[in-house]
């Protein structure tokens, strides 16, 4: 698996999403940002870390 995006694009990306929706559930971001959470796995061992990282 390759990323499509960079590592700041997803930090961006998921800022974004809690900016417009307020939760980041995995499932609903899966679903609706399929890339976003693949490229977010790709860089980050899970969904949370991924969260928190893009929060600092």
């Amino acid at each position: 698996m390759e990323a499509d995006m960079s590592m700041e694009e997803v930090l961006h990306g998921i800022q974004k999403l809690k900016n417009e929706l307020g939760v980041l559930n995995k499932k609903k971001v899966k679903k609706s940002h399929p890339d976003l959470m693949k490229n977010a796995l790709y860089y980050f061992p899970d969904w949370q870390t991924a969260i928190d990282r893009s929060l600092l």
